[in-house]
């Protein structure tokens, strides 16, 4: 088993070294903390939302009202989707890639598809 070592450097200008252990080619992930902290902000905006959408269906509010929320739920999970596919690409799918793993490559490009 050998392996891949490689420097991230996360957007507070903090310098990561680690070593990724290749076994069947998989590319190993690496998750800036701030960007993972800004990702479960969005979640919990998301489901804040979402339990608001449910109880103005349990209190029989307006359905224009009810849709006017769930297109900002929809927006918040859309934005989630974006920043984690930006943040994919700008770590894993580069690092994938220098590794030669084009399979996680190819993995990535089936989930954006389902996504977009």
């Amino acid at each position: 088993m050998s392996g891949t070592t490689h420097t991230h450097i996360g957007k507070d200008g903090s310098i990561i070294t680690h070593t990724h252990e290749v076994k069947n080619k998989n590319h190993g992930h690496y998750h800036d903390p701030e960007e993972k902290k800004r990702q479960l902000n969005r979640i919990s905006r998301a489901i804040g939302h979402l339990n608001h959408v449910k109880g103005m269906i349990e209190n029989d509010e307006d359905c224009a009202d009810v849709l006017t929320q769930l297109s900002a739920v929809n927006s918040a999970l859309r934005g989630l989707g974006k920043a984690i596919i930006n943040e994919h690409m700008a770590h894993c799918i580069t690092h994938a890639i220098e590794d030669g793993d084009m399979e996680a490559v190819e993995e990535f490009q089936k989930a954006v598809q389902k996504f977009i």
